[in-house]
């Protein structure tokens, strides 16, 4: 299978972008998790609350996906 430069650019950058929502995701859910988990610890019934916030920045990643998708399938 032989890929040109195009294909093969639009790949990386299907890559960072996949990658960039993780990452930031990540870094989301670390500051997130770590104080909910205090919050739950003083107050228990703050649990839905704090799962909420918690999987807010799920969308980072989703949103990365779709744009890798968009760019290997060459939608745009």
């Amino acid at each position: 299978m032989v890929l040109d430069t195009a294909q093969a650019l639009l790949a990386v950058a299907a890559a960072i972008a996949i990658a960039g929502g993780l990452v930031g995701t990540g870094l989301a859910q670390s500051g997130i998790g770590a104080s909910g988990m205090g919050i739950i610890a003083e107050r228990p019934e703050k649990f839905g609350q704090v799962l909420f916030f918690f999987v807010i920045p799920e969308t980072l990643w989703i949103i990365g996906f779709a744009l890798g998708i968009v760019l290997l399938l060459n939608v745009l």
